[in-house]
């Protein structure tokens, strides 16, 4: 199996304040993870996104508010989120390194690719900058594939929810959106009941999970509503929001995962997907260790063909509950 790792340079000029958690050396230990893999590796440079993939998920006076504070220099967004003058350049192939990967495979170079850019994405909501993420990379990959007429599935195993990528396709029978996340934590976004609007209703998927969860709680969710839900839904294309964030290292997350946790999704997608047509997103995670080797193990994961998890003896009640909402909309056990 190949694998096209991602990058560009412009993720450095994205200088983080003294202190802040999402700083460039995050992208090292990233690439040091991938190219470690016993996956073939080829480097490629992300190309940029262009206005009219942006404006598919922002709006033009947003991204234009965007561009002229970075250019006037920028600043503290809000107290979690920032720009620098060069910051614009950052975030556009941020957001086309997903695309750029995409074009690999679809030229058959590469089976799967890794998006190892920053700034992340996840939190960007259409007219909104937020939670370290100026412009929302995985939604612009994605409403890319939909105007292609392609289905695309998005699961987000970060450990915050993705409050942006789902307020985007929130209305959109198209995109299935898969988040687990801690609750109650930040964004406080991401409750079971969120199942999507109109023509969208039942494709949003909001899992939410305890603090100080383990692999055993995402092992479960996975077996009970993630890969049916997936069989069920038929993707061409699956996109993943990989934040690491839920490492039992990260300094922030509150959770209790290890590496070999995010290698068992990684090769229960990677079946069910039959080890194509899936590019992976980097979005949060801020111990590099655990960064590096989650990478690792993701990459092999997907690649070695192991089969969809089985569940754990008992069951988790937010699990449970979740199961629940969603029978309403999917065949579930």
């Amino acid at each position: 199996m190949r694998s096209a790792l991602v990058t560009h340079l412009s993720s450095l000029d994205h200088v983080a304040p003294r202190q802040h958690p999402e700083r460039p050396e995050r992208l090292a230990a990233a690439i040091e993870g991938a190219l470690s893999s016993d996956v073939e590796t080829m480097r490629l440079d992300a190309r940029a996104a262009t206005r009219e993939e942006l404006l598919a998920v922002h709006g033009a006076t947003f991204l234009d508010q965007l561009q002229g504070f970075c250019a006037d220099g920028g600043g503290s967004i809000d107290p979690d989120t920032y720009a620098v003058e060069r910051s614009w350049d950052a975030a556009r192939f941020a957001a086309g390194a997903g695309l750029t990967a995409i074009e690999a495979i679809e030229r058959g170079d590469a089976d799967v690719g890794f998006a190892v850019v920053r700034p992340p994405g996840h939190h960007a909501e259409n007219d909104r900058t937020m939670g370290f993420c100026l412009i929302n990379n995985i939604a612009v990959s994605a409403a890319a594939l939909v105007r292609r007429g392609k289905r695309v599935a998005i699961v987000d195993w970060d450990v915050h929810h993705g409050n942006g990528t789902q307020e985007i396709f929130f209305r959109s029978p198209d995109v299935l959106y898969l988040s687990l996340h801690h609750s109650p934590f930040y964004p406080g976004t991401g409750r079971v009941q969120e199942v999507g609007k109109g023509l969208g209703i039942g494709a949003t998927v909001n899992i939410p999970v305890r603090g100080g969860s383990d692999g055993a709680v995402y092992r479960e969710a996975f077996s009970r509503i993630v890969l049916p839900i997936l069989d069920q839904f038929g993707p061409d294309w699956l996109l993943v929001s990989a934040g690491y964030d839920g490492h039992t290292a990260d300094p922030l997350g509150g959770m209790t995962l290890i590496a070999d946790d995010y290698g068992a999704m990684a090769a229960a997608l990677g079946e069910m997907m039959q080890r194509t047509n899936t590019v992976f997103y980097l979005e949060g995670g801020y111990d590099l260790g655990a960064i590096r080797d989650s990478v690792k193990a993701t990459l092999d994961g997907f690649a070695s063909g192991s089969p969809p998890l089985d569940p754990p003896e008992g069951s988790d009640a937010a699990i449970d509950s979740a199961v629940e909402v969603f029978s309403l909309f999917w065949d579930l056990d």
